[in-house]
């Protein structure tokens, strides 16, 4: 598979981003080593082009009439190859060269064909959807891997989602001839030839045992392994519960860090994120399983990390962000943090793991993290097994959170290399079966 063209740019007027993308896709076209027309395109753009949504993509669709498909979503920051572009207006644009019998592009008015057999999805959806986690869950069990892959809208305008084909492969939104979209959920499903890569890093890391909540209310845990919950916290933190409780500020903060990572059963997956206005995933716990090619190794245990929200001193609970229900006596947990140290590591372990699914000879891990503070040296050669990535990051961990401007996507490009890369900043991630946040989701299809 050849390279995907892909471009970026940014300007005040949306007119004007539009022709350099679209120059730049022309040229890269050009060239031996990439698709000359490759049916299927990503768009991902700032909401500072959130007015000018509509126009932008009938512009890019007018200038570009061989993509006949297009998916992507607005966000609060865009990213291509090495570059960050969080809260100024821009946008990035990636064309993917597949077999057109192999997607098919899907809304909440144009859902996908029951007939159409896909591996996996990209997606983009709404985060105030109700009962998103159920719809999540509903259509990774109609992928062969049973998991989608993308990012809920972040924006502080309209939550755009772009959903759009020429073709008839969504005749319900052709009645006007639009491709943007609010609410629900949306993307592209993969046929079952299509071969992709997908990692889900989330950067937080276990400071404590593996306790059993043995009372809860509602979204309140009030007792683990039959002690009241804060003071487990307090513990497993090795902060005394008389010290913390008069120090506020010290407890809100450790309260902020902390997260509590709930090991959902079978039965309780689709239920866990429709009761969770946030969650997150945690990697270091082994259940998350591995994929890779289009083929996943399931762990009989799946995760999810969730913010603790508030403290109710009276009865030492711990109340989690979310809906009555999620939280269930009986269930496991840990506590857990996330860090800059943590979190760059797990981004290079995902980054790491994809480049063994496509060249099972690269670097070891030891060896990555060896190398990585070598500013001059790449730790991939350029391009090489990968047609085209996409990167969905929490709006949190943008900018200065991995040290500085444009330092997450480094860490990406050095362990995968001068790959074609687009991605947005978003609300939440979604991966497998879950909604994550906190985390970043890479996708890559080989080349």
């Amino acid at each position: 598979m050849k390279l995907f063209p892909h471009a970026h740019a940014t300007h005040p007027d949306w007119r004007m981003a539009c022709s350099l993308i679209v120059a730049q896709l022309r040229a890269q076209s050009a060239l031996p080593d990439y698709a000359s027309a490759p049916p299927l395109g990503l768009l991902y753009f700032t909401d500072h082009y959130a007015e000018h949504a509509q126009e932008l993509l009938d512009t890019l669709s007018a200038a570009l009439p061989h993509v006949s498909d297009w998916v992507g979503s607005a966000g609060l920051g865009v990213m291509a190859g090495e570059a960050e572009y969080m809260d100024e207006p821009a946008l990035a644009v990636m064309l993917c060269d597949l077999d057109a019998s192999q997607y098919r592009v899907f809304s909440g008015i144009s859902p996908l064909p029951q007939q159409f057999a896909a591996s996996t999805m990209l997606v983009h959806a709404d985060a105030q959807t109700p009962d998103l986690q159920e719809l999540v869950a509903e259509l990774a069990e109609r992928t062969r891997e049973r998991s989608l892959h993308g990012g809920l809208v972040a924006s502080r305008r309209q939550p755009w989602q772009v959903a759009w084909s020429s073709h008839g492969q969504l005749p319900d939104l052709q009645v006007d001839g639009r491709g943007m979209i609010e609410g629900g959920i949306s993307g592209v499903a993969l046929g079952t030839e299509v071969v992709w890569a997908a990692k889900l890093a989330q950067g937080c890391h276990p400071i404590g045992p593996r306790r059993r909540i043995t009372a809860a209310e509602g979204q309140v845990v009030t007792e683990l392994d039959g002690q009241p919950a804060l003071a487990m916290l307090l513990q497993d933190s090795q902060l005394p519960l008389d010290a913390s409780l008069q120090a506020r500020a010290d407890l809100m903060a450790l309260l902020r860090r902390t997260l509590i990572c709930l090991e959902l059963g079978e039965g309780e997956v689709a239920a866990s994120w429709s009761e969770a206005t946030s969650a997150s995933g945690m990697t270091e716990v082994p259940a998350l399983g591995v994929e890779e090619g289009g083929h996943r190794v399931h762990g009989p245990i799946e995760s999810q990390a969730r913010p603790i929200i508030g403290v109710d001193l009276a009865r030492q609970g711990l109340a989690l962000a979310g809906g009555n229900g999620a939280v269930r006596v009986g269930m496991e947990m840990t506590f857990c943090q996330r860090d800059l140290r943590t979190a760059r590591r797990d981004l290079v372990r995902a980054c790491t793991e994809v480049r063994e699914m496509l060249e099972p000879a690269s670097l070891s891990h030891d060896q990555i993290h060896a190398r990585l503070d070598d500013e001059a040296r790449s730790l991939a050669p350029a391009g090489r097994g990968v047609a085209g990535a996409i990167y969905f990051s929490c709006a949190s961990r943008g900018g200065a959170y991995f040290g500085g401007p444009n330092a997450e996507l480094q860490i990406v490009r050095r362990a995968l290399g001068h790959v074609p890369l687009v991605g947005v900043f978003t609300a939440g991630e979604v991966s497998d079966r879950l909604l994550h946040t906190y985390a970043g989701v890479l996708f890559v299809f080989p080349s």
